[in-house]
């Protein structure tokens, strides 16, 4: 009995030691795991840092497979985080997605708030990138919440900048750029240039989406600070991918400060760029996936396969086929799955590609709109400066003809009123033709007489024709109702274009006008047009731009005939606006055909509307006699002709230079009416017209001005005046408006 108690005195002291060292040794060889683990995700996270995409991946792949081994949660939730950033910065998000999704089921089962936060914002990201604003907002929020509990700044940094990123894509900008403002001091604070850089890149590209309205040169300018620190940042640190985003920023901001050339270059480089950074994701993505189907995963099969082999005692010639039809298998698939995965990631860089040349159109639309917007200025402007002088010309002219000029003298004035009234023509047509391209024209709805409007058409038009030796000829459908509902003004417009433009190109000829009823049923009524003349003709060629703005047949006769080649453009114009299409058929030298069909309403009103625009000339010009009236003018020669022709019709004149001189002497004086110009030195017409309704809502203020007022009409009532008198004017219209004023048949607003 002794020996064996002293046996097992030696024995279990023995067993002891075998245990505990092999326990130890055990412990060790999980923390050698561990420490080869840390080191790999330390590895990948410089070279993320770096964009070597490749690097990290094969890291991040050894950590992986390290980690199957081990029973870490928060190690493996780390691992999967940063394989989700990195899938991320690849652009990767369905796999970034998933391995974010699984950090944080373990997180949340691991109980560790602060890496689930982490997790929480890197997921927000994620879904922003692939448009799931609501979710995004969702997490962004909920790692918000965590990190303002800890008052830990460094990554709440990282959420605002979240945060911001989320808001630019739902284009509130004014909010976004907020957002990157509070954040750019926090890294900047904490040493953390990539995300500050980002954000320097992310709020110059919101500055660059601002509203019209809070886009201003300085706003410009800050962009160009802010898109420059980013690029400085960029370049400092090897930020590839900022940088080459930097440049379709840079292209965004020279389009807005109209270097179209320079957009152009910058856009270029950064779709050449951007081309070859997809190169390198679609390289690294592929490495990646060779790196997950290596023999490793196959070594774990084939075990098992054995183990399985052993208990069930089947053959070994067996297990080796089936390990090797195994083996074959699993190749197949890596291949295949590589080969969809590649295919995905192409079919994303197409969508990308596509998306950047959706940009680039976007950049074209918006330089076209700048384009057109500066020509509709450029009209605008161009045509005020032109009405100016002409009133002169015409009014000047209208006193020298009222003076029994000599015979010859007055042959010479005509002319000159006839120049001067065919200046303004073309003034008006450039006006109608802006309008009509800045969709600023509507279709009116009076009741009218087809037949008296054509009659009237024509009336107009016979002294062109008797000039030109032509014909008018009349075939107009009785069956036609006498009362239509439309916009006689404006089809009246298109008739005087087309008959028109016949008689010009025609000579020693004819014109048809033809007017027929296609169909009628109920109130509506289809009408047929057609003008046919046997004038020169268009070739086949030029039919095809005709219609353009600025176009003619030919140099040769636009120098014969004259013209602007307005007309047929406002014809087209028109005609589409009233939802009908126009028509040509010609042949050079032997005339041409122009058609339209157009649909209209049949009135049941017995009476027709005769004076839509209320122009009569019905004046008691016994009733203007000696009142008095204030001309508010800072051109001398257009005071003096204004002036004069109030003068020569017995009405009592003062002059003011400006709106200020105008205001004291409307307090020092009892005036009958006002004729205001609009722009003059020192406060505008309608500043003027405002003050004084502040002390005087009742006197007859007139707008005379040579500014473009179709469209601005009830800006002009708002402010005060009572009445608009364009220059130039006919004199007949000038004094029925002054007259119709003064009897009180119109009011100003607000009065």
């Amino acid at each position: 009995m002794n020996s064996i108690s002293f046996k097992y005195k030696i024995l279990i002291p023995a067993l002891f030691c075998f245990f505990l060292t092999n326990f130890t040794l055990a412990q060790e060889s999980k923390q050698d795991t561990i420490s080869i683990v840390k080191k790999h995700q330390t590895n990948a996270g410089e070279a993320l840092k770096n964009q070597d995409f490749e690097t990290a991946i094969v890291n991040l792949n050894k950590a992986n497979k390290l980690l199957s081994s081990t029973t870490d949660i928060r190690l493996k939730s780390e691992i999967l985080l940063s394989v989700s950033e990195l899938n991320y910065h690849l652009h990767n998000f369905e796999k970034a997605a998933t391995e974010a999704n699984n950090a944080i089921t373990l997180l949340t089962k691991n109980g560790n708030q602060e890496k689930l936060a982490i997790a929480y914002n890197l997921y927000g990201l994620i879904l922003t990138s692939a448009g799931d604003y609501q979710e995004a907002e969702r997490y962004l929020k909920e790692a918000d919440k965590y990190f303002t509990e800890k008052s830990d700044e460094k990554n709440q940094a990282n959420v605002v900048l979240g945060m911001g990123i989320l808001e630019l894509k739902k284009k509130n900008y004014k909010v976004a750029v907020n957002y990157f403002d509070a954040a750019i001091p926090l890294f900047q604070n904490y040493k953390l240039p990539y995300p500050e850089a980002m954000a320097y890149l992310h709020k110059a590209e919101a500055l660059l989406y601002l509203k019209q309205e809070e886009v201003n040169y300085n706003t410009l300018e800050q962009t160009k600070f802010t898109l420059d620190k980013a690029i400085a940042l960029s370049a400092a640190n090897n930020y590839s991918k900022i940088k080459i985003d930097s440049y379709k920023i840079a292209s965004y901001l020279a389009l807005k400060q109209n270097d179209f050339l320079l957009a152009e270059r910058n856009l270029e480089i950064y779709e050449s760029s951007n081309d070859s950074i997809y190169q390198v994701y679609l390289k690294a993505i592929s490495k990646g996936v060779d790196a997950e189907s290596n023999v490793g995963n196959l070594t774990e099969i084939i075990t098992a396969q054995k183990d399985d082999l052993d208990k069930k005692q089947k053959s070994i010639n067996f297990g080796k086929m089936t390990t090797g039809l195994s083996i074959a298998l699993i190749v197949i698939l890596s291949l295949l799955t590589l080969s969809l995965y590649k295919n995905n990631n192409l079919r994303a860089k197409a969508n990308e590609l596509l998306q950047d040349k959706n940009n680039e159109l976007l950049l074209a639309k918006e330089k076209a709109e700048k384009a057109s917007l500066a020509k509709a200025q450029f009209l605008s402007t161009i045509t005020h400066e032109l009405r100016t002088p002409l009133y002169a010309v015409t009014g000047l002219t209208h006193l020298l003809l009222e003076e029994d000029p000599k015979p010859h003298q007055k042959e010479h004035l005509n002319s000159l009123k006839f120049s001067g009234e065919y200046l303004l023509s073309l003034i008006n047509n450039i006006l109608d033709l802006n309008k009509l391209e800045a969709n600023k024209v509507e279709i009116e709805k009076t009741t009218f007489s087809l037949k008296k409007r054509i009659n009237d058409v024509l009336i107009a038009l016979k002294k062109s024709a008797d000039d030109r030796k032509n014909n008018l000829h009349l075939e107009y459908d009785e069956n036609i109702p006498e009362k239509l509902v439309g916009d006689p003004l404006k089809l009246s417009q298109v008739l005087i274009n087309l008959i028109g433009n016949s008689v010009k190109f025609t000579q020693n000829g004819d014109v048809w006008v033809r007017i027929g009823k296609i169909d009628q049923k109920g109130t509506k009524v289809s009408l047929h047009f057609e003008i046919e003349d046997n004038g020169v003709g268009i070739s086949k060629k030029k039919q095809k731009s005709i219609f353009e703005t600025f176009s003619q047949a030919s140099l040769q006769i636009n120098r014969k005939f004259g013209g602007t080649g307005l007309g047929l453009s406002i014809v087209k114009n028109l005609l589409e606006l009233m939802g009908s299409k126009i028509h040509l058929e010609s042949q050079l030298g032997k005339g041409s055909k122009f058609w339209f069909n157009i649909n209209f309403d049949i009135s049941e009103e017995v009476r027709e509307d005769l004076n839509p625009k209320n122009i009569i000339y019905d004046v008691d010009y016994l009733a203007l006699e000696n009142r008095k009236v204030l001309v508010v003018e800072d051109n001398k020669i257009n005071q003096m002709i204004t002036k004069k022709i109030l003068e020569k019709n017995k009405m009592n004149c003062q002059v003011a230079d400006n709106g200020m001189d105008a205001i004291e002497l409307i307090k020092e004086n009892d005036f009958d009416v006002i004729l205001m110009d609009i722009h003059m030195p020192g406060i505008s017409g309608i500043e003027a017209t405002q003050k004084i309704r502040e002390f005087d809502k009742h006197l007859p203020i007139i707008a005379l001005t040579a500014v473009t007022i179709d469209e601005n009409l009830d800006d002009f009532y708002r402010a005060g005046f009572n009445e608009i008198i364009p220059k130039p004017f006919k004199t007949e219209e000038f004094f029925e408006k002054i007259y119709r004023t003064l009897e009180g048949r119109k009011s100003p607003v607000g009065s």
